[in-house]
């Protein structure tokens, strides 16, 4: 095969003006007249009038970045999603094959490389044939490339309607500035502008998504059937579309290889060998969306966090600009090996599909606030008729694109502990805790004293005397109420607060009796992130799905990579008491109720099923990775409970904390964490006193003094 012809390729100088052509201003003006005269004489002006008038116009055309998409990648740069108004991305003209801008040439402008953005010889002939009844357009490939630029930088429907009409002042507005254009940039420049800014259909824009869409390869290995096939779209994507319209598309593009062998690009034997093939489609389905990606909700996440961001711009009108010019690269924290690891553990236990069941878990780094996973077993759809789809990022709050929370019952007893242990209560610390108690005396955090509170255990097995080691591995409700006694209401829940608790709904915290049992509406992240601070031994830092943000190619003006980091606070919680929690989250996996859901590893946990099992929870970590699940029904766990229900071919009569999320939270840890070092937690502080203690024998209240 030949090579096109190689003026294509060929690096013009600066371009040359009109003046450069003919001379000084007198004959400037006779060549621009006779070029405007067509219009000038429907307008009652004269040659000088039209010369001067048109001279006069404004010719300093802004050339901006383009639009182009925003890539998402995860935190080893590979990528998972695109987000874009205009599903863009820009090459260089050395990273297109030359087939393209010869077979653009051959169809559109011959004499591309002879003129200087004005093609009187062109619009001459185009004029002729229009009279004779064959329509012929006249634009250059510069006045072409000004007139997208124009559409471009359309601001609202008026100016695009400007930009887009067939009038002569649209005309004479697009000659000056491509006079204005073939001076400032070279030939190269124009063509490479052109390919990458030109819409050739199906959400394409630029010749780089175009080979793609249409082809599945990139815009370097287009072929010259392939790139006639897209370069006749230009002039009219809709109709000549080959995904719809196959045989207009074929007869468009054996036009545009017929130009191709005039003009010299190709021989007849190679015109004739790529006429004679079918069109070759391989198309990739289009993307620009979160729902296009390969992790949705994710993206979703990572979209609407950046337009909260001041790391990635101060400004909010500035974020807003730059996620909708794109151009950037967003590297974001997710690991895809434990996003895999969570998502089929969910999937295995709660198959997405045809149910009201769902399933949502989320993996934090703990010490960094790194996102790592965050999955869900309901897939990305928009029809609320659709079963086992919602557009709902189950793992998050509303205002980050979730829902307004799930009640996490007794995951939340872990605050209580951790309250108590910074009061300087010990492990010994114990209560007659039958299987139903009255409480009474408690305080909300405004001093209102709460009324009677009955409280009843989930099973006849937690009776009797507990301290904080039992308790917790039965998770007794009953001690648990009478141990926020002790410590105070308004305490246990500024506890939370330290470690990030907040209602998803964006309500402020409900400071009341149950708090303990966990009746507050929260999100998977918020839960898990609130474990990684005791992973981290006190450290608290906000979650981030975000490592750093590439805006711009390197070697351009405006690159520039901004690095994110989480904001913390390393006294968030006092050293010995989150490791004194840690302790105690490790016996529920000595005979508790997480008994056989360890992961061959040092594992602290919590389990937490809701009233009448609305909701069940596992929250767990080891020191270098936490997790939280919940699993419910999307319609709403208080009108349709997990009981006598069977989800993923198995039946349960009641969903509890440990029967189903555990085991999700299990599988996903085994692999998830299977790579990070085997680390030991801190041991138990001896401040707390026995960390083996067991309860004693007498149900009245035990002191806890030490």
């Amino acid at each position: 095969m030949t090579e096109p012809n190689r003026k294509a390729r060929s690096q013009e100088g600066r371009g040359r003006t009109i003046l450069g052509l003919v001379g000084a201003g007198a004959l400037a003006g006779v060549l621009s007249a006779a070029l405007v005269m067509p219009w000038a004489g429907g307008l009652g002006l004269t040659a000088r009038d039209a010369a001067s008038g048109f001279m006069a116009m404004p010719a300093d055309l802004e050339i901006p970045r383009l639009v182009e998409r925003v890539l998402i990648t995860d935190v080893d740069h590979r990528p998972i999603a695109e987000v874009a108004q205009r599903e863009r991305e820009v090459v260089r003209l050395s990273e297109i094959s030359p087939w393209v801008p010869a077979a653009l040439m051959a169809i559109e402008d011959d004499r591309f490389h002879e003129h200087s953005g004005l093609d009187l010889k062109g619009l001459l002939r185009a004029a002729t044939r229009t009279a004779q009844g064959d329509t012929q357009g006249g634009s250059t490939i510069t006045q072409q490339y000004v007139k997208n630029l124009l559409i471009e930088q359309a601001a609202s429907e008026a100016e695009l309607e400007r930009a887009s009409e067939r009038t002569i002042s649209r005309k004479l507005v697009e000659l000056r500035y491509a006079i204005e254009v073939e001076d400032r940039l070279t030939k190269d420049e124009i063509m490479e502008g052109y390919l990458n800014l030109a819409y050739f259909g199906a959400g394409a824009h630029g010749i780089e998504i175009a080979a793609r869409r249409y082809f599945s390869i990139t815009a370097q290995d287009l072929d010259p059937g392939q790139a006639a096939t897209i370069v006749g779209l230009v002039r009219a994507p809709s109709y000549y579309d080959p995904l719809t319209n196959p045989d207009a598309a074929r007869e468009r593009r054996d036009l545009v290889l017929d130009r191709m062998e005039a003009t010299g690009h190709l021989d007849a034997a190679e015109a004739a060998e790529y006429k004679g093939a079918d069109l070759g489609l391989d198309p990739t389905p289009r993307g620009g969306s979160c729902y296009h990606g390969e992790q949705p909700f994710f993206c979703d996440y990572v979209m609407r966090w950046l337009q909260e961001s001041e790391e990635f711009a101060e400004d909010p009108e500035e974020r807003r600009r730059l996620l909708e010019r794109g151009g950037i690269t967003v590297r974001t924290t997710l690991d895809s090996a434990m996003q895999e690891a969570a998502q089929e553990a969910i999937d295995e236990r709660v198959p997405p599909g045809d149910t009201t069941k769902f399933a949502a878990q989320v993996l934090v780094e703990p010490g960094t606030g790194k996102v790592r996973a965050m999955t869900q077993n309901m897939r990305y759809g928009f029809d609320p008729e659709e079963v086992g789809t919602t557009s709902i990022n189950l793992a998050v709050d509303h205002a980050d694109g979730g829902s307004h929370g799930y009640q996490a019952g007794s995951t939340f007893k872990t605050f209580t502990l951790a309250a108590a242990l910074d009061k300087g209560l010990k492990y010994k610390t114990s209560f007659s805790s039958p299987k139903n108690v009255s409480v009474s005396g408690l305080s909300n955090c405004d001093g209102g004293v709460m009324s009677k509170w009955e409280v009843r255990n989930a099973g006849e097995s937690d009776e009797g005397s507990h301290n904080m080691i039992s308790a917790t591995k039965g998770s007794v409700n009953t001690y648990f109420a009478q141990l926020q006694r002790r410590v105070g209401l308004c305490e246990t829940a500024e506890m939370a607060e330290r470690v990030g608790i907040h209602r998803a709904d964006g309500e402020p915290l409900g400071v009341w009796s149950s708090f303990t049992l966990g009746d507050q509406e929260v999100s998977p992240l918020t839960v898990a992130n609130a474990y990684a601070t005791f992973a981290s031994r006190g450290t608290f830092c906000e979650p981030y799905p975000v490592a750093a943000v590439t805006v711009g190619r390197e070697g351009d003006a405006d690159f520039r990579e901004i690095h994110m980091r989480s904001h913390c606070d390393e006294d968030a919680v006092p050293t010995h008491v989150a490791d004194g929690v840690n302790h105690l989250l490790q016996q529920t996996f000595k005979g508790g109720t997480a008994n056989g859901l360890g992961i061959d590893r040092p594992a602290a946990g919590k389990t937490g099923t809701t009233d009448n099992a609305a909701y069940a929870w596992f929250a767990g970590h080891t020191p270098n990775l936490a997790s939280a699940v919940v699993v419910g029904d999307i319609r709403g766990g208080e009108k349709n409970p997990l009981q006598g229900v069977s989800i993923g071919g198995r039946y349960y009569g009641i969903v509890y904390g440990g029967t189903l999320p555990g085991p999700i939270w299990q599988a996903t840890m085994r692999r998830a964490a299977a790579d990070l070092p085997a680390e030991s937690f801190a041991p138990s502080p001896s401040r707390f006193g026995n960390p083996s203690a067991t309860p004693p024998k007498k149900k009245e209240e035990e002191d806890d003094s030490a």
